[in-house]
């Protein structure tokens, strides 16, 4: 049978997220109104997402010796991520600084701190323990580049289909692209990696052009409220989004990611698994929050159908 999972490499941290009615200007300050204390970092977002999206997971990270690890490994046990290849080094846990304005928008600071610690003999090894039980894995880069890039390539001669969401955006090597099966960039991220500013469906096409002149085979740029444009050498495919009212958008490009190695491990096909990663991301704006924010599998068969219904009561 073919392994059903998701290994994720990538960032644990504890997010503490300030809300206000509005972020600060330089130098200000505002009164905020919430503040909150979860676990966050892209790698553990995307490893919740794709738990909760049904997939056996494995995260391969990072924490430190201070009470923040107690609250991020906490967090990943409750939504069950498998634990076994985080390490447990010298450095302090990473941490992420949020602050949320009342439209939902977002700024963040990450401090890597323990993150920095992942070394490529510790992903080399978690690869070789999980490879006969995952067939996806998740890559961002929030670790060290180098890091980050002998994962995709390790993770591509084991046989996994790596998908790699490059944020935040910096410059790779070239020789790393051939060994990414898909790229999910946003529009910033993929006006920085292409130098094309995507601003709509034509200016997303030319910069997926970009990965793919380098040697990915599927360039799937998500675009907020226009969706997602998917370009394949076969062909190219717009995703219209889920109308919902967004309340928090940190965290929906991780549900998104998640969410969609979540249903490509469970062998669904590719449009099928964006649809769920769209919902999944859609639905992760309506909470606040990072990891707190990432829905389930059922939540996101609810809006997927709904959205079908609606569609078929306006034909």
């Amino acid at each position: 049978m073919k392994p059903k999972g998701v290994l994720v490499v990538g960032s644990i941290t504890a997010d503490v997220t300030a809300f206000s009615r509005r972020l600060p200007h330089r130098g200000e300050t505002v009164l905020g109104d919430d503040v909150t204390l979860v676990l966050g970092g892209k790698g553990a977002n995307q490893a919740v997402a794709a738990a909760r999206g049904g997939a056996p997971t494995w995260l391969v990270g990072c924490v430190g010796k201070d009470p923040f690890s107690e609250i991020v490994l906490a967090g990943l046990h409750s939504h069950g991520v498998v634990s076994t290849e985080i390490r447990t080094v010298g450095n302090r846990t990473g941490v992420a600084h949020i602050r949320v304005d009342a439209s939902g928008e977002n700024d963040i600071v990450i401090t890597p701190l323990a993150n920095s610690d992942l070394s490529v003999d510790m992903v080399e090894e978690s690869i070789r323990a999980v490879r006969d039980r995952a067939s996806v894995l998740l890559l961002q880069l929030e670790i060290r580049t180098e890091v980050a890039c002998h994962a995709a390539e390790a993770g591509a001669h084991a046989g996994l289909t790596v998908v790699l969401d490059p944020a935040p955006a910096q410059s790779l090597p070239d020789r790393v692209w051939p060994h990414v099966a898909i790229v999910t960039p946003n529009e910033s991220e993929a006006t920085a990696l292409t130098g094309v500013e995507v601003v709509d469906l034509e200016s997303a096409e030319r910069a997926a052009a970009w990965f793919l002149d380098r040697g990915v085979r599927h360039a799937l740029i998500t675009l907020g409220a226009a969706g997602a444009l998917s370009v394949t050498p076969e062909q190219t495919r717009h995703f219209p989004a889920y109308p919902v009212n967004p309340v928090d958008t940190t965290a929906a490009g991780d549900a998104f990611t998640g969410s969609l190695g979540a249903a490509l491990a469970g062998g669904l096909d590719t449009a099928t698994a964006i649809r769920r990663g769209m919902a999944a991301g859609a639905l992760a704006t309506t909470r606040p929050g990072a990891s707190p924010s990432l829905p389930d599998r059922e939540a996101v068969d609810e809006l997927i159908n709904l959205h079908a219904i609606v569609e078929g009561a306006a034909q």
